[in-house]
Parts: C-alpha cells; structure tokens; sequence
C-alpha cells in the first residue's frame, strides 16, 4: 500500500484542515491535478511586454469559438489566464478586477502586478484553512506592467512565483522544454507570440488550430491589454 493510499484510507483527504502524518493538506494536492489537467497555459515577458496564451480546446463543433474564454483583462495594464477549473478561475479574475479598480479609485494610480498577485493569492490561501469550504481548483499566470514587464503564477496552495516564462496545464512540461531552448528576453513582443504559438503547435500537433488558441498582449510601451489574432 502507498502512503496516498493510506493517507487515504485514514481520512486525511476528506477535510482541508487536517494534515496528513506526513504533512501534506491532500485535497490542496487535489486541487493541484485538476490544474495539470486543465487546458494549456503560457505566459512570456520580453523587453517590449508581456503575452499571455491558452488553448481554448473546443471540443464540440457547434460551440462558438469566441464565446470560450481563457485570458481576461483586470485593468489596463493587466491581465490572467487561466487552467483548471474555469468556474473557479472567474471568481477569482472577478476579485481581481474589483480589487484593481478599488485601488485606482482609492490611490489614483494602478495597482502593481505584485500587489494585485498578492491580494489574490491571500484569498486563495483562506481555502486551504478552514473547513466547510475547499481549495480553489484553478491557477492563475497574472501578467503586466508596471515600470517593467512582469508575470507570476499562482497556485491552489495561495503561494506564488514571478517568472521570465511559465505554462501550466495538461502539457506544461513539453511545453516548458520547447520555451527554455529559443527564449529571449530581448525578443520584440511579435516573436513571443510566435514562441507560444509554436510551442502549443509542438504539443498539440494534428489538434492544433488558430481558433483554439486565445491570445493577449500587454506592452510596455502603452500599458494596455488586447487581444490579438494569430
């Protein structure tokens, strides 16, 4: 028997606050499956800005591509995509946009990426603490800018990392190999594009089409987020 199996068997699964003999929160690491096994996700910063990526994967035909959504805006100089559970996710990107606009309104400037991250990221973590609730199954790439591209990820657990670039999903690992070989940092912000596009072309192989892949820059230059065609 291994230890998840005894783990198990001894209850540890079905409440989020009890930790297991090893001292693991097994339905935090639950939550962490269902993001590995959500759609493919990428994020890039270069000099110019930052791109954000998703494979839509569409799997009935009479679904309208356009109404399927991956990547959101939270304010202008900002955005997220997202694996896992989407329910989940668009709570959270809802939380983030009513923080953003909060703070504009409070302070007068745009909130930072890392303070926009953080506040997320701390409203993840009450999940994980109390019970009667459960971790959110969903992680976020948050990617800007403030006076320089920047691009985190967030996980079930509240905890997260700032990245040059990351992806997260069903192929993330594949995907991560293909990047870290022609990643630039100094690349323009059209070839990043082209670095995630080919990296989910790599991966997804005979599956892949430009109507499953959803899109976003934000660039440095006017600090705004749009979505682009590939």
């Amino acid at each position: 028997m291994d230890m998840m199996s005894a783990n198990m068997i001894g209850g540890y699964d079905r409440a989020i606050t009890l930790f297991s003999p090893d001292g693991r929160l097994l339905q935090v690491e639950y939550a962490r499956k269902t993001v590995s096994q959500g759609t493919t996700s990428i994020g890039i910063t270069c000099k110019e800005g930052v791109v954000l990526l998703a494979d839509k994967r569409i799997i009935d035909k009479m679904i309208v591509p356009e109404s399927v959504e991956k990547i959101f805006k939270i304010d202008n100089h900002m955005g997220a995509v997202m694996s896992g559970l989407i329910s989940d996710g668009r709570v959270l990107i809802e939380r983030a946009q009513i923080k953003a606009q909060n703070h504009k309104v409070t302070f007068g400037e745009p909130i930072s990426v890392y303070t926009l991250t953080k506040e997320i990221c701390d409203y993840i973590q009450l999940f994980t603490q109390y019970g009667g609730a459960r971790p959110f199954g969903v992680s976020l790439i948050v990617g800007g800018v403030d006076d320089k591209p920047r691009l985190f990820m967030t996980e079930p657990s509240g905890i997260f990392f700032e990245y040059k670039a990351i992806s997260m999903g069903e192929h993330a690992n594949e995907v991560m190999k293909f990047i870290e070989k022609k990643y630039k940092y100094d690349m323009k912000i059209e070839d990043a594009v082209q670095l995630g596009v080919k990296a989910l072309k790599e991966v997804l192989k005979s599956k892949f089409n430009k109507d499953r892949i959803d899109v976003a820059v934000i660039t440095l230059k006017d600090k705004k987020f749009k979505k682009v065609k590939i």
